[in-house]
């Protein structure tokens, strides 16, 4: 293969996590079983330092129709809320017209908080469920996938681009940028949200890995990505959300001069080594310690005759679950919030999926798939955790 960035040949696996099926095909009661299954590799490139999958599972098979939706959890819609207070305020005065673009916009709860800020907007998503759901909100949607062409037939500039954990999925990863430089007005913002590789190695969030996530970014990679394409980072701050993301803002060159938070983040990232090579082969070892570990923890429990269920149905839930073989020998059911998920399987593992507040039945512990919303998980549920009720968080930000 050649490198995602910058087209060079000189890859490495640095981490194998195995045949995984796809995270979020959830599956039906007759499809357990009949899920295929594809490499869930990670590669290094040695040019560009950029980390990233080997293999594509293609576009429309993730992303033309899904069950994750963005409004779920309070807290991320909060954080969502946050963001456009923050680029309507730094922003919004100086841009002009106060339009913008959501790539991946999903059920469009990024862009009701713009919406709320007198913002006109436009949400382009590829999933048909989730695009349906943004437009009966009131959020005008394109259901397609975003690109140059859909750029081009959009012919319209805009102030702000958003893409908020989508960067990192791009099949047509320079199509997507390419379009973002043609469609952002000169003094225009590109605000892009991506997990930090950093964060992932530091947290030993393996799980943040799977078929979605193409590319694994820090700001060296994604600096080398928006060179190529006539963009630059001008600010960049660690948002604690999903164990630690970038927010980064993006614009044309030489409109508006690097923050010295840029600086510093760049400084202590490189001071790190979360670039270099051997930082991805120490990760991998960690990775293999946590299975042991985990493996432990859940025969013990069994042995000891403890009820145990999930805590969240999360994609990446899945890729931890099927790394580990953790299934029903285990865990009895995942609880979700979810109700697209209501009655499915979890791929590759096959375990029931019921929705909260619809399961009586109380376990001795929860295992806790969806760990990046930790503080909300013990918050909500703290009369759980004062009857003695464990929760166990497999992976626990640092």
């Amino acid at each position: 293969m050649k490198c995602r960035v910058c087209s060079s040949e000189e890859l490495e696996p640095v981490v194998d996590l195995g045949m995984q099926p796809w995270g979020n095909h959830f599956l039906r009661k007759e499809e357990v079983g009949t899920e295929p299954h594809y490499p869930l590799r990670v590669m290094y490139c040695s040019k560009c330092s950029t980390s990233q999958l080997d293999y594509t599972v293609t576009k429309e098979v993730m992303f033309g129709d899904h069950t994750y939706l963005s409004g779920v959890t309070r807290s991320l819609s909060e954080h969502f809320r946050k963001i456009a207070v923050e680029v309507d305020k730094r922003f919004g005065a100086e841009v002009g017209k106060k339009n913008v673009l959501d790539i991946g916009s999903n059920d469009g709860t990024q862009l009701k908080h713009y919406q709320q800020l007198g913002w006109n907007v436009l949400g382009v998503e590829s999933s048909r469920t989730t695009a349906k759901i943004a437009v009966e909100a009131g959020v005008p949607t394109l259901n397609r996938f975003f690109n140059i062409e859909c750029m081009e037939e959009i012919g319209e500039n805009f102030s702000v681009f958003n893409a908020a954990g989508v960067f990192f999925h791009l099949e047509e990863l320079h199509s997507v940028t390419a379009a973002i430089k043609k469609g952002l007005r000169r003094n225009g913002v590109f605000v892009v949200q991506f997990l930090y590789i950093k964060s992932i190695m530091e947290n030993d969030a393996f799980d943040q890995i799977y078929h979605e996530h193409l590319l694994y970014y820090s700001l060296k990679t994604l600096a080398a990505l928006l060179r190529i394409h006539g963009l630059e980072l001008f600010d960049a701050y660690l948002s604690p959300i999903h164990g630690g993301q970038i927010i980064g803002f993006v614009g044309h060159p030489g409109v508006r001069e690097p923050m010295a938070r840029l600086r510093e983040l760049q400084a202590t990232e490189d001071a790190s080594g979360c670039n270099e090579r051997e930082a991805y082969l120490r990760f991998a070892d960690r990775i293999k310690a946590m299975k042991a570990r985990n493996l432990a923890y859940l025969r013990a429990a069994t042995a000891a005759g403890k009820k145990v269920f999930g805590m969240g149905a999360p994609v990446k839930g899945n890729t931890l679950l099927n790394y580990f073989g953790v299934g029903t020998n285990f865990i009895k059911c995942l609880l979700e919030k979810n109700v697209l998920r209501r009655g499915l399987y979890s791929p590759g593992m096959h375990i029931p999926i019921l929705i909260e507040g619809e399961v009586d039945e109380i376990p001795d512990i929860y295992y806790v798939l969806a760990w990046n919303f930790k503080e909300e998980i013990l918050k909500n549920n703290r009369h759980l955790v004062e009857r003695g009720v464990e929760f166990f968080f497999p992976v626990d930000p640092r």
